[in-house]
């Protein structure tokens, strides 16, 4: 009986330490980048880990040639492309905090620390 409360107790003080440890994930996933791109590299979209866009890079070609159209189909593909990394780097980072243990609700937790970026769906 007494083991099964220093359990308890050992897994109360980790919990206690995950708003620091989360903190922690969420500055390295800010410092870290994922770029997305479309239509052969003509549209390039970067990432931080978090999900929030830091640049787009869009060929002069495009613009030249008054393509709006595509402009407007090459963009949200290589938003989803680098969004789709920075779960993936989300989901990766999630893993080693956990120790490789999907926790219930850590995802909903991390989105909470990265402005809802989440953890890879």
């Amino acid at each position: 009986m007494f083991k099964g409360l220093s359990d308890i107790a050992s897994l109360m003080q980790q919990a206690q330490k995950l708003p620091a440890k989360m903190e922690e994930l969420n500055r390295q996933l800010q410092s870290q980048h994922v770029s997305g791109s479309a239509g052969g590299g003509m549209v390039t979209v970067e990432m931080n880990g978090t999900g929030e866009v830091t640049a787009v890079r869009i060929e002069q070609q495009l613009f030249d040639q008054s393509d709006r159209e595509l402009i407007e189909d090459l963009l949200p593909a290589a938003i989803n492309e680098a969004n789709s990394k920075a779960k993936q780097l989300q989901a990766e980072s999630m893993q080693g905090l956990t120790g490789g243990i999907n926790l219930p609700g850590m995802e909903a937790a991390l989105s909470k620390f990265t402005g809802g970026g989440g953890g890879a769906s």
